[in-house]
């Protein structure tokens, strides 16, 4: 059937994509009415994860303090550096990773590959949190674990289908409690135990380069977390002279600031594992509900431990799960439209990504976590530093990407071999080096390999190519800036001929049908006759 017999078919896929947090979209101003602040907030939300403690403490026990230390801080600086590009560009242009990723070396069509990697970052660290909440369900509850993994999963379901409005209220609502119930402990036995600090820095003293680098490459598989910060971060308001500074505060704070907290409970769950390790032992240690029961035992009756350590891994998981399963839904969305040009509904995919995540936690993905975070890391850093690299350099220091970032089908190339080159290098040869292609002595080096060849072979590609890949046409047929005067994204709407909603002048383009496109409709035109032919160069 052709697109203009198909309206209203269109016209309720648009309609029910609004109600979706503008899945495939820029995020309109007329929807982001919160402040910078709530925003910010909210995205801080996600951090309440409770893997942090199992990662920091499976480095820690397996490789000395000293060595974790340094292979969270190694990491974390990483992370820092590489997530500002990413949280600016989602915030100041209102768009989710997936979009940057399609005008920053991958191409309309090329980023679909970025998208998967992203689901399954998500649907990885989902199974991992469920991990953590049916270890606390049998701790506190004696449920049994395959139980505890469906309870886990099938309680995220309701809570994730409002989107960013509900997202909102239960992250900011239930911040307060979890800083307390995290911060509490930790604080009562440092003051409590003055030699729980020396026994922690004690642990295995001694620093060797192989045992930083293997402990950072785990903490590395977090780098992709910045996609799901930036889900948030899309949702900031116009940056003007009255709110600037509450908005850069925000963005840096809840964009690649999230790796300050992440580090804190990697070291935390170090410093808790060590201290339980002679009582539980080194499998327990790793648990974050034996940790903080181990920590609450100290500084209260035993009678109100396990049910705080349980409210505080339960709170902790549904935080975090929620994110987890609304990132990846978008994803998935974003990756099978692009793919089949049909618009399946967001919700769909909450499904199919907790689906995946129920599937890892009934195999124990649990106990081979390190292994398998190891090995996701050099994927999520090839693709990161490729984006972030392509913003700072390629953009900014050669101008051979445009800066205004660009998503909408028919303005850019299907494939840009800039990133599409760097980042399979890079992935495919650090997860050889990861394997022991290149030997032994080199293996633990795969997550710097992996950094390295992206950050070099990205502005290599694009000066080869001289950045003839990014941009199919300049101009998308409308007259209307894209930007106001401030430099942020013009607010004025245009009527999609096809759909008949009304959009802001970043998600709609001319038709070659004459008239109005918005970018989900022309995603979705499967005969190609909306798009607008190549421009010449």
């Amino acid at each position: 059937m052709a697109l203009d017999q198909a309206v209203p078919t269109q016209r309720s896929g648009a309609t029910k994509e609004t109600l979706e947090d503008y899945t495939l979209r820029f995020a309109p101003r007329s929807y982001r009415r919160w402040s910078p602040a709530v925003v910010g907030a909210s995205a801080l939300g996600g951090m309440a994860y409770m893997a942090d403690f199992s990662i920091g403490a499976g480095i820690g026990l397996t490789h000395g303090t000293s060595n974790a230390l340094l292979a969270i801080l190694f990491a974390a600086a990483i992370i820092l550096v590489t997530g500002f590009p990413l949280a600016y560009y989602g915030a100041r242009y209102n768009i989710d990773l997936d979009l940057i990723t399609r005008g920053s070396g991958f191409g309309y069509y090329g980023s679909v590959l970025t998208s998967v990697i992203f689901a399954s970052f998500t649907f990885i660290f989902f199974a991992l949190e469920g991990s953590i909440m049916a270890q606390g369900l049998r701790y506190g509850l004696g449920m049994p674990l395959w139980l505890g993994y469906l309870v886990s999963t099938l309680v995220i379901i309701p809570l994730v289908i409002y989107g960013m409005k509900a997202l909102a209220k239960l992250q900011t609502w239930t911040n307060p409690l979890w800083l307390v119930l995290i911060v509490a402990p930790i604080g009562y036995l440092v003051i409590a135990d003055p030699g729980s600090v020396e026994r922690f820095l004690s642990y295995k003293s001694g620093v060797d380069v192989a045992a930083v680098m293997l402990g950072a490459g785990v903490c590395l598989s977090l780098m992709a977390q910045i996609g799901e910060q930036i889900d948030y971060l899309r949702f900031m308001p116009p940056k003007t002279e009255a709110n600037k500074r509450s908005w850069w505060i925000s963005v840096i704070a809840a964009g690649p600031g999230w790796v300050f907290f992440g580090a804190a409970k990697q070291i935390i769950g170090v410093f808790l594992a060590v201290y339980i390790l002679d009582a539980v032992g080194a499998t327990a240690a790793v648990e974050p509900i034996e940790q903080f029961t181990g920590a609450l035992k100290q500084m209260m009756p035993l009678w109100l431990v396990v049910p705080l350590a349980l409210l505080l891994v339960v709170l902790s998981q549904v935080k975090i799960n929620v994110t987890n399963a609304y990132s990846g839904s978008l994803a998935w969305t974003n990756s099978v439209t692009r793919v089949t040009r049909r618009y399946p509904g967001r919700l769909v995919f909450v499904v199919v990504n907790l689906a995946f995540a129920l599937v890892l936690m009934e195999a124990d993905m649990f106990s081979f976590l390190n292994n398998l975070l190891s090995f996701y890391s050099n994927c999520a850093i090839a693709w990161v530093v490729t984006v972030a690299t392509d913003i700072m350099v390629n953009k900014y220091l050669l101008g051979l990407s445009p800066k205004q970032p660009e998503f909408r089908r028919g303005m850019l190339y299907g494939f840009n071999p800039v990133g599409l080159t760097a980042f399979l290098a890079s992935s495919g040869i650090s997860i050889a080096i990861y394997f022991g292609a290149f030997g032994s002595g080199v293996q633990p080096f795969s997550p710097v390999a992996a950094v390295v060849i992206a950050l070099v072979l990205t502005p290599l590609m694009a000066i080869v190519t001289r950045g003839r890949y990014y941009l199919r046409r300049t101009d998308d047929g409308i007259d209307e800036p894209m930007l106001d005067e401030d430099g942020n994204p013009s607010a004025k709407r245009y009527t999609c001929q096809v759909c008949e909603q009304s959009y802001e002048r970043p998600d709609v383009l001319a038709s070659a049908q004459g008239g109005v496109i918005c970018s989900l409709c022309l995603s979705t035109d499967r005969t190609g006759k909306h798009v607008l032919p190549a421009q010449a160069t």
